[in-house]
């Protein structure tokens, strides 16, 4: 019996550093988990990451990006929308509130996409490994590394760093009927189950002296390595062919543990 030819399909992606690419220069171990995402599809599969380093629902707006991909968007595209860590940033330039500003630019990508035909995915913020209650999580994203003012007492408990951004996605999921996957959840099931010692395998958790692009170490509890890119990538896949049974043949699981350090 001769199956049907696979239609060939496009996925944007538009968010923020977790799911941003990465550069590969001297060895470096950062990976968005958007950018390792096409391992995950097969060759019918092409994927258009437009996320961003340090952008928020409103800066990507502001900046001109959003529009760059309204533009290429055509009918029959995916469009994953994944912000939040940045838009609780204290300045002006990127911040939102949820259940306000944060939603209506959630609500904005999800109608101008269905207006081009495309299909939206909501997804929330994956989350910080964060096993202290830590005032300074947000902020410390934008430095990449602790800061010494950091509580020094962990526990054995994560907690949560996004409050009602975690919400607001599903809120506007729900309120407009799009797909949505709860990728904070999602991550912080894996985070607490693998822990505050064997979660550390999964950021930008790098020694002094064993990587060129960051010679001094790197205590990073928000980005990705590549393990952890790939780790989150393939629960994002799994969890995204439920939702939009239409992407569930695509999907492929390629052997992800070798990559693990």
């Amino acid at each position: 019996m001769c199956t049907a030819p696979q239609e060939k399909i496009k996925i944007y992606m538009i968010g923020d550093s977790t799911m941003a690419n990465k550069p590969l220069e001297n060895d470096n171990q950062e990976r968005g988990w958007g950018q390792v995402l096409p391992e995950f599809f097969n060759r019918n599969v092409t994927v258009d990451n437009h996320a961003k380093n340090g952008r928020s629902s409103k800066s990507f707006i502001d900046e001109g990006r959003w529009q760059v991909v309204l533009d290429s968007l055509k009918a029959g595209d995916y469009l994953i929308i994944q912000f939040g860590h940045n838009d609780e940033k204290a300045d002006t330039a990127r911040h939102t509130a949820p259940g306000s500003t944060f939603d209506a630019n959630l609500e904005k990508f999800v109608v101008e996409a269905r207006a081009k035909g495309a299909i939206p995915v909501l997804m929330n913020s994956i989350v910080r490994r964060n096993f202290s209650d830590n005032p300074n999580a947000v902020a410390n994203d934008d430095y990449r590394k602790a800061k010494a003012d950091e509580p020094k007492v962990d526990t054995d408990t994560l907690f949560d760093t996004h409050g009602d951004y975690r919400i607001a996605p599903k809120n506007v999921a729900q309120k407009l009927n799009v797909p949505f996957v709860d990728m904070n959840s999602l991550t912080h099931e894996l985070v607490q189950r693998l822990g505050k010692d064997e979660s550390k395998s999964i950021y930008m958790w790098i020694s002094p002296g064993t990587c060129a692009a960051c010679p001094d170490g790197r205590q990073d509890n928000t980005h990705l390595n590549i393990y952890g890119a790939h780790v989150v990538a393939g629960i994002a896949v799994e969890a995204m062919a439920k939702e939009v049974p239409a992407l569930a043949s695509y999907v492929v699981k390629p052997d992800i543990e070798s990559l693990k350090k």
